[in-house]
């Protein structure tokens, strides 16, 4: 069973950054592809982020590229998502999630992530 903890999230202003960090229970942590998706309010959840278990493949939104970074650190079971620019589009609820069968599924099908999140909230105000 692998945890996920979101954190980084809050108030900021339009243009301003934020680094949303998701943080894993287990060492096997670098088995796992890892997305980042946010939820709106009113609005269906929706992909953000996805990087490869070593971290070599990235994926984005069309809407955060050149905005949004994902990244992540193996050896301290963390993933990264550093977020510039932001807009006032970007509010909502922040969930990283984790799968074992990669990037792939995170982007295409993610109801079939293996684990998720408890979400942390990020507020851009205009």
């Amino acid at each position: 069973q692998v945890q996920l903890v979101e954190s980084g999230g809050g108030l900021v202003q339009a243009g301003a950054s934020l680094r949303l960090s998701c943080a894993a229970s287990e060492r096997t942590f670098s088995n796992y592809a890892i997305g980042w998706f946010r939820q709106a309010p009113g609005k269906e959840r929706e992909f953000v982020a996805a990087i490869s278990w070593g971290g070599a493949g990235t994926r984005y939104a069309d809407s955060v590229k050149d905005r949004f970074t994902i990244s992540r650190d193996n050896a301290k079971n963390t993933v990264n998502l550093q977020m510039n620019s932001l807009k006032p589009e970007d509010t909502g609820v922040y969930y990283c999630a984790a799968s074992a069968r990669g990037v792939g599924v995170i982007v295409k099908d993610p109801t079939q992530a293996d684990y998720w999140g408890q979400g942390t909230q990020v507020t851009v105000s205009s």
